[in-house]
């Protein structure tokens, strides 16, 4: 699926969108150059999620655990300064994974070997001709 995104108000039904393609799916690596949105888009992920916690980049934390509903968690990581694979494990990314909570993660690259083999890729691009946001999933 691509759904092109024209204005920040648009995120909420691409959130939705991804939502009901995979409504089982728990694990979502958020994929794009820096600067395409990625944080931005967490944001709306939460508010579909029924969360009333905001967002923030977890570059230095790693991770940010937001509450959602019924007591379910949301985890938000982030692992652009992650120096090896080992930084990775250390923070009990294989807990995290497997907890059944929902975990978005950034620069899901840095840990590719880690992930599991049914993790959705949701590719950010943008276009360089109108700066729309392209969402692929």
């Amino acid at each position: 699926m691509e759904i092109k995104c024209k204005h920040i108000t648009d995120l909420p039904q691409v959130g939705k969108a991804l939502l009901q393609t995979y409504p089982t799916q728990r694990i979502f690596a958020l994929r794009g150059q820096m600067g395409a949105g990625k944080t931005t888009f967490m944001q709306a992920m939460l508010t579909c999620l029924g969360s009333n916690s905001e967002a923030s980049s977890p570059t230095f934390a790693i991770v940010n655990e937001y509450e959602l509903p019924e007591e379910n968690l949301c985890y938000h990581f982030d692992f652009y300064r992650i120096k090896n694979i080992e930084e990775a494990i250390n923070i009990g990314i294989e807990e995290y994974l497997y907890s059944g909570y929902y975990c978005f993660i950034e620069w899901a690259e840095k840990i590719e070997e880690l992930l599991p083999e049914d993790i959705v890729n949701v590719y950010i691009s943008v276009d360089e001709n109108s700066l729309e946001r392209v969402f692929s999933f």
